[in-house]
């Protein structure tokens, strides 16, 4: 179970990055983009989906890295290592749903990176035990004490 623990780390870690790159391009995207003779970063609905995939990612971040912490100090992290890759899969699987929908149309072609983190994500959400797997390991080690 530790080396699942460990790998549960890394692709914590995997989603957030990738998360950030989604969000992250989708931002400067809508910096530059204009439709209706305003650019979409000036638009309520893509302020909030940015806002919310880098609120949800920050989170996602501080969760693998206590996990991480955990593990290097050689304490019991079982539960943090689900719990970090079970956030941070999810929040970085949402940023790169909400960096296409930015992008509308183009959020599908290849000409765009993001739909290339999209596709990457989906990936984290199974490596190491799903995210259902990860709520069974969460509740288990909650239910222990």
């Amino acid at each position: 179970m530790m080396e699942l623990d460990g790998g549960r780390i890394g692709i914590g870690s995997l989603a957030v990055g990738v998360g950030f790159g989604a969000v992250s391009f989708a931002k400067d995207y809508a910096k530059k983009r204009e439709v209706f003779g305003k650019r979409l970063s000036n638009l309520e609905a893509i302020q909030w989906m940015i806002a919310d995939s880098y609120t949800e990612l920050e989170a996602a971040q501080l969760l693998v890295l206590r996990a991480a912490f955990l593990k290097e100090n050689k304490l019991p992290f079982t539960k943090e290592a689900s719990m970090g890759k079970l956030f941070a899969t999810e929040a970085a699987r949402n940023a790169a749903i909400r960096a296409v929908q930015t992008l509308g149309g183009y959020g599908y072609t290849k000409e765009y990176p993001v739909e290339r983190y999209l596709r990457d994500i989906i990936g984290t959400t199974i490596y190491e035990g799903t995210s259902e797997i990860q709520r069974i390991v969460i509740s288990r080690e909650i239910f222990k004490s």
